[in-house]
């Protein structure tokens, strides 16, 4: 287990953050302060607290604890994971900066960077991230930051981020990473040289389907630019967000341990099945990049890609007849899901587009939950029949 702030490990600082309460009363669980509006001294602007600046109470815990959790000095919660990226590039870039950034990409997150971004005059150049050399071929003078995932949604690639951050650190750039699928739990990229790191804190740091929120770390100066980009483009979350967020967190370590153990489970025993292609898992040792994982992760991560033989039609009677699994979008969570990506993150995208990312028809996203191991695979297995 990985040491954090005062010795304490990630799942001690999940719980407790920097600073346990021990005085006599005091509630165990954080209070929930649903109000808009605090009483503010009179003729100074000094200590006004307003939840729109990212400075109310349930949030400024959330904050605290996910800057202790990353090994960031600063930490803001967002309304939602691409409200995240957004107020993060935004900080970073203005209009005639160049940003290069992977072209194994959320397709939310692609549609920001290669249609919103070009309307504020930042240019944007999609780069292949396993192309050797490819990112300093394609670096300018006007070259800001380097922005990527890892692994990747959904293809469950990892990108090695030490080889990037020597560049980024040689050439003055930021390295920001989009760690949503790992977690804090399985990557930690500020270790690995990364500046930035952005989740969208919707899935495995909340991990009950019930809250949209994202979160950003960095160095406090740079967290203090994205706070006035979510002042200005209203992307603060609501009280309740932040509290919800903050009690899921508590359970974090656990649940993605659980994840992990599951996901590696199904992945063992769908690489065996003669209905599925392909699976896209790096715990296992076929994978591509699974060198690159086990030196770089604590945990293989619980999302996975398989590919039904038969192609599409046939994936769509696979998806009916599950029962345990749910079809649903988001991941993380307690509950497994599963989703086809040309129906949803990557719909915008052509056929050939997704399969040119490794997303061909029949790919099916796995976010493997905290049931019964064999349980889901049992599952899985009736409905492949």
């Amino acid at each position: 287990m990985v040491k954090r702030d005062r010795g304490h490990a990630l799942s001690t600082l999940a719980v407790h953050g920097t600073a346990p309460v021990r005085e006599a009363d005091a509630p165990i669980s954080a209070a929930l302060h649903q109000s808009v509006n605090y009483v503010q001294e009179v003729a100074t602007a000094d200590g006004m607290r307003y939840p729109r600046y990212g400075n109310g109470p349930n949030a400024e815990i959330v904050q605290k604890r996910m800057a202790a959790i990353e090994g960031a000095e600063a930490a803001l919660v967002l309304s939602s994971g691409m409200g995240a990226t957004a107020c993060a590039l935004l900080a970073l870039l203005r209009p005639g900066d160049h940003l290069l950034a992977s072209s194994w990409l959320y397709g939310g997150t692609r549609t920001l960077l290669t249609q919103e971004f070009a309307t504020l005059g930042i240019e944007v150049t999609l780069v292949d991230p396993m192309e050797s050399r490819g990112w300093r071929k394609r670096m300018r003078k006007q070259t800001r930051a380097i922005f990527l995932e890892s692994p990747v949604n959904p293809s469950c690639r990892v990108v090695d981020l030490r080889p990037i951050s020597y560049l980024t650190h040689d050439s003055g750039l930021a390295l920001v990473v989009d760690s949503t699928f790992a977690s804090p739990v399985n990557l930690r990229p500020i270790e690995q040289g990364a500046d930035v790191v952005i989740h969208s804190a919707t899935k495995y740091l909340n991990g009950h389907h019930d809250v949209l929120s994202g979160v950003v770390c960095g160095t406090a100066p740079y967290i203090e630019e994205v706070r006035q980009k979510m002042m200005t483009w209203g992307q603060a979350p609501d009280p309740f967000a932040c509290w919800l967020l903050d009690r899921g967190l508590k359970t974090l370590d656990v649940r993605v341990r659980r994840q992990n153990e599951n996901a590696l489970r199904i992945a063992t025993w769908a690489a065996g099945r003669k209905e599925l292609r392909k699976v896209h898992y790096p715990g296992l040792p076929d994978h591509p990049d699974h060198d690159v994982a086990r030196t770089m992760l604590d945990g293989f991560g619980g999302m996975l890609g398989i590919e039904v033989a038969a192609g599409g039609r046939a994936t769509e009677k696979f998806l009916r007849k599950l029962k345990l699994w749910r079809h649903a979008p988001s991941l993380g969570g307690v509950d497994s899901l599963v989703i086809e990506p040309r129906y949803s993150s990557h719909a915008d995208l052509s056929a050939d587009e997704r399969a040119r990312i490794g997303i061909p028809d029949g790919f099916v996203r796995l976010s493997v939950g905290i049931e019964d191991a064999d349980d889901l695979v049992a599952d899985l297995e009736q409905a492949l029949k």
